[in-house]
């Protein structure tokens, strides 16, 4: 799986949030329910779509598929000057990022099983805990096999004694 290490601006987005867990993913419904509304969105940078997730503090060191986490569905806005009724805003804030490059369906665990598993524990970064979210560009496709994403996951560089 290629990637990157980028570092991110501070984005503002706008859109809609729900809290779930990965036992009980409401992911379709939350996108279900902001998907007509996006066009409505002014000040819109770009018609990229922002799939984040805002994690508790040591939600992976002790990780539950009850656990709870907020998941937004979301566009990055140039200025939040009108909000409309629903709709909330959020900041990505700016920070380092491993940025993977996926191609295949939506929802699949497999790329998050090699970040997590593979790559990050033998990488020279750590998880930061800012954050994480896919970006869904032209070529996102939902659960299309030939759908490409890239999957933004918050590190910070490994200091000798981690």
């Amino acid at each position: 799986m290629e990637y990157r290490i980028e570092q991110l601006r501070e984005k503002k987005l706008i859109g809609k949030r729900t809290t779930m867990s990965f036992a009980a993913n409401t992911t379709p419904d939350l996108w279900k329910s902001f998907m007509p509304r996006r066009r409505e969105i002014i000040h819109r940078v770009g018609d990229e779509l922002y799939s984040v997730q805002v994690y508790p503090d040591m939600f992976f060191e002790k990780f539950n598929p009850q656990a709870s986490f907020e998941k937004w569905a979301a566009m990055e806005v140039g200025a939040v000057q009108e909000l409309l009724p629903g709709m909330e805003t959020t900041i990505l804030p700016a920070g380092l990022y491993a940025v993977f490059s996926y191609r295949g369906p939506a929802g699949s665990p497999a790329p998050f099983q090699y970040i997590f598993q593979t790559w990050l524990p033998a990488s020279a970064y750590r998880l930061d805990t800012r954050p994480h979210f896919e970006l869904l560009g032209a070529k996102y496709k939902n659960h299309d096999p030939d759908s490409e994403e890239e999957i933004w996951i918050p590190v910070r560089k490994r200091e000798n004694r981690d």
